[in-house]
Formats: structure tokens, C-alpha cells, sequence
């Protein structure tokens, strides 16, 4: 009787161990930069093109298929993407106050897309309820050199109290300027 406890215990403990070993489809990434010793950080899940390139932003793909409130995306993956600031912010034509907000992205138009900047966090990504958006500006999009496989946010610090906020994934490079006050 012992054995079968010791074994039994050995079995669940393998087990566990295969199952964290297995990488996470959407993992969980960060994206900071501090300007004038403000910190503005975007914390995202970073999903995969996994094979299916040409088929994530089109009006039959991955987006349009997988998102209730499609054609605004949840920019991510997993839980909402969250914007959080130190600073007040202008990010294109919002005014954003220092806080923290959830970001999704209309890309109702291919080549206009719209950052989303959305009073309400903690959700779940697929929850938007577009009365609580503080507001909405276009973003530059663009093709990028090559494939972009994991959904990549990124902060630069263009100096003078000036950023640009970029996302890129698949094909599409998309970018708002942020000024920080």
C-alpha cells in the first residue's frame, strides 16, 4: 500500500512538472519607458501568428471570427491590455490623466486604425463597453519589413517629453504619438 502512495505521488508530481514546462500560447509581456521620471508601462499578453499569416486581420480572420465586439480588438490576448501612467498624457488627441486604463484598437479601417483608451480595468480583454472610453485617435499604420510572429508593444522615448506608442503583429506596424506633460 505504501508503494502505490509513492508511486501515485510520483505520478502527480511528473505530471505537474510536464504540464509547466509547456510554453504559454500567449504569454504575458510588458512594455515601459520613463520620461522626466514619469513611467508609462502597456502590460499585454502576447499572442502567436503560429502558421496563420494573412489570415489574423482580415475580414474573415482570426480577429474578425474570435472578437464579440469586432471590429474593435482587444489588441492582446488573454486579460485586457492595460495602459498605466505616471503623467498626464496626450496620446494623439486624448487627453489622458495619470492612472490606469485599458487599451483596444478599432481596425474597422485596414490602413486607419484607431487606439481606444478605456476607463474601465481589470476585465477580462473580450469585456469593452465602449461608454467608458475616454477616447479614441488614429494611429499610422504601415507594413513592416517582415513578419511580425509575436505581438510586440513597444515605448520610445523621441525626447523633448515626447513618445510613440507602436504595436506590431502580422503585417501591421501601428503607432501613436504620446506627449507627456
Amino acid at each position: 500500500m505504501k508503494r502505490l502512495f509513492i508511486c501515485t505521488g510520483l505520478l502527480l508530481g511528473a505530471v505537474s512538472l510536464i504540464a509547466q514546462q509547456r510554453p504559454v500560447p500567449s504569454p504575458p509581456e510588458k512594455a515601459s519607458v520613463t520620461i522626466n521620471g514619469k513611467t508609462i508601462a502597456i502590460t499585454y499578453s502576447s499572442p502567436r501568428v503560429k502558421g496563420r499569416e494573412g489570415q489574423i486581420f482580415t475580414p474573415d480572420g482570426l480577429i474578425h471570427r474570435n472578437e464579440q465586439h469586432y471590429p474593435v480588438w482587444r489588441a492582446g490576448a488573454n486579460s485586457a491590455t492595460t495602459l498605466h501612467t505616471d503623467a498626464d498624457l496626450t496620446i494623439g488627441d486624448v487627453q489622458v490623466p495619470a492612472g490606469n486604463y485599458t487599451l483596444f484598437v478599432d481596425i474597422s479601417d485596414p490602413s486607419a486604425w484607431q487606439l481606444i483608451v478605456n476607463k474601465q480595468t481589470g476585465e477580462w480583454g473580450l469585456a469593452y463597453d465602449a461608454s467608458q472610453d475616454l477616447g479614441k485617435t488614429k494611429m499610422t499604420t504601415s507594413k513592416p519589413p517582415s513578419m511580425v510572429e509575436n505581438l510586440t508593444y513597444t515605448l520610445t522615448d523621441n525626447g523633448g517629453g515626447k513618445a510613440t506608442l507602436t504595436l506590431a503583429w502580422e503585417d501591421v506596424t501601428a503607432s501613436a504619438p504620446i506627449e507627456v506633460h
